[in-house]
Formats: structure tokens, C-alpha cells, sequence
């Protein structure tokens, strides 16, 4: 099958030489030129543009206000229209082995297949909190899911993650494509509308990247705050799937385990880092109480409210 390689990035010369080498990696392994690469650009005040030409990638460039989680990647799509298989990366996931796309590819022989995404490791300087959030999330086992699993998984069962994903062009647009003008969760939403339509999706561990973020109590406010509107803004998804509170009390437990086994010290920040999560992700599900300027402070995703 024919596959392309989609990038979004912004600002991405500091993270280039790691995930330049590695995609180069890939590429020559699975035997595809380098124009199979497309970079969508936010308009970089950096070197990024020269950085890409000089791969001799693709390279497409946006208005840094125009960009959208859903229809920036749906305009890659659209750019590689011969592209039977599309892979998603984001500038900081680094592919873990030169067989990382390969191994997730190998989903798509399954043709109920819709989607597939790979495991995400931890950074090596990664902290415990950090690191466990990464074991929880994307565990060493392989799993295909399907509409029947939200009986045992509720909204885990949609649990999908652009950072390194892969789309079969046929489903994404069966389901009308990537959906524009959404705050976050682009990944779930697809998800779930593949689901509906009867579609699977696949967690391939053996394909992995390096992808983990060190949040500040702040950002993690935040980014819970933008979960929380999305699922107020997308109530589908709570109706088709359930809430996350049972997932989010299992993370919480498993957290406590795994820092007081690994980092006892770390149990205090953890703690109110659930709280923080706890009080954004409900804000979220009322941002319609808020007004316009509360909920731009309260995000991270400020365009999104701009446009509205």
C-alpha cells in the first residue's frame, strides 16, 4: 500500500536532529522516499522551513493562527492524496526502532482495521510521575478494539493518540475525516466515529516512540481543563462511551503504587496533581458557565476559543 508520513510542527529545530535521524531510519527500512514526508508547518520563527527542505521532505506551511488539532491534519491528508496509509507523528515523538512504522503498519492486514496507534515510552530523564503516566497509558500488550469493548473499557476503549498513529484513508474518510474546530481529542473522536461505523482500531506496543512530557501543575490544569471541553462540547462521546471517572481512579491507584515503590517523596505532588486534573477536567465540563475571558485564561488551546 501507498503510505505518507504526516508532520504538524511549530518550532521544531530543537527536536530535529533526534526525530530527523529516526524517521530517516524508518523510511530506508520500509524502502519509501523522502517526498513520502509531508510537513504542515505553523509558520516557524525558527529554522524549521530550511531544516525540512534540507531532508528533502514535503513542506507546507500555515498561518500559526490557522492551525487546528483536526483540520491541520486533515489538510495533510488532503495534501497526500495517494496515500492509502497515513502516519501521524508529532515533532517531538522520536521513533524508538528503524521498524517502529513498520511493526505499526502491520496492523492495517487486518482490513476491519481503521486505525492504529503505538506505544509511547518515556524519556530517559523522564521523573517517576512522568514515567508512570506512560507504563499506565501504553502497556507491553497489543489490543485490537472494537464497539463491543466499551462494555469492559467505557472511554478507554477510544483511547487513541496522534503523537504516532496511523490512519486507513478508506475509514478515515468513510467517517467524514478528521473533525476541525475541536479543542483536543481529535485522536478519540476519530476513534470513536470509526467504532460507530463498525470500523477496529489497533494498540500495536511493538511499535514505539519516545514521547513523554514533564507537566508543570499549571499546564496539567490546563490540559485537564481543554479534556473537559471537549467532552462538554462533544456529550456524544460521554453517551456512546461513558465518562473517564472509573479510568481515572484506577490511574490514581496505580500512581500511588508505583511512587511509593519508586519515589515515596513524589506522593505529595501527585496528590494535588490529581486534584488539579480533577478541578480543570470539571471546569471543562462547565466552560458554558465561564465567561469568554475566563476560559482563555483557563486554556491551553487559546485559538480554539478565538475562533468561536
Amino acid at each position: 500500500m501507498n503510505v505518507a508520513v504526516v508532520v504538524p510542527v511549530l518550532n521544531a529545530s530543537q527536536d530535529w536532529p533526534r526525530f530527523y535521524e529516526a524517521l530517516l531510519e524508518n523510511l530506508r527500512s520500509l524502502g519509501m522516499p523522502r517526498d513520502a514526508v509531508l510537513i504542515v508547518d505553523s509558520a516557524s520563527s525558527d529554522n524549521t522551513a530550511e531544516l525540512v527542505r534540507g531532508a528533502g521532505f514535503k513542506l507546507h506551511t500555515i498561518l500559526r493562527s490557522d492551525f487546528d488539532h483536526g483540520a491541520t491534519r486533515q489538510l495533510g491528508a488532503d495534501l497526500m492524496p495517494d496515500a492509502e496509509l497515513l502516519v501521524y507523528l508529532t515533532q517531538d515523538a522520536v521513533l524508538a526502532s528503524p521498524a517502529a512504522i513498520a511493526n505499526l503498519l502491520k496492523a492495517f492486514d487486518d482490513a476491519s482495521v481503521g486505525a492504529a496507534f503505538g506505544r509511547q515510552m518515556p524519556r530517559i530523564n523522564a521523573g517517576a510521575i512522568e514515567a508512570h503516566a506512560r507504563l499506565f497509558n501504553y502497556p507491553g500488550v497489543s489490543r485490537v478494539r472494537d464497539l463491543s469493548t466499551r462494555n469492559e473499557l467505557g472511554s478507554k476503549s477510544i483511547f487513541l493518540s496522534d503523537s504516532f498513529s496511523a490512519y486507513r484513508r478508506s475509514a478515515l474518510m468513510a467517517v467524514g475525516g478528521f473533525p476541525a474546530n475541536v479543542i483536543f481529542g481529535e485522536d478519540t473522536m476519530l476513534a470513536g466515529r470509526l467504532h460507530l461505523a463498525g470500523w477496529k482500531t489497533a494498540y500495536v506496543a511493538e511499535a514505539a516512540v519516545i514521547h513523554s512530557h514533564g507537566y508543570t501543575f499549571g499546564r496539567e490544569f490546563r490540559r485537564y481543563f481543554d479534556i473537559g471541553a471537549l467532552y462538554s462540547h462533544e456529550d456524544w462521546l460521554v453517551t456512546e462511551f461513558g465518562g473517564a471517572t472509573g479510568e481515572g481512579k484506577r490511574f490514581v491507584f496505580s500512581e500511588l503504587r508505583y511512587l511509593a515503590k519508586h519515589a515515596p517523596l513524589l506522593i505529595p505532588s501527585a496528590i494535588l496533581r490529581t486534584a488539579l486534573k480533577l478541578l480543570g477536567y470539571k471546569l471543562g465540563r462547565n466552560q458554558a458557565k465561564l465567561s469568554s475571558d475566563m476560559r482563555l485564561r483557563l486554556t491551553m488551546n487559546k485559538n480554539f476559543w478565538l475562533k468561536l
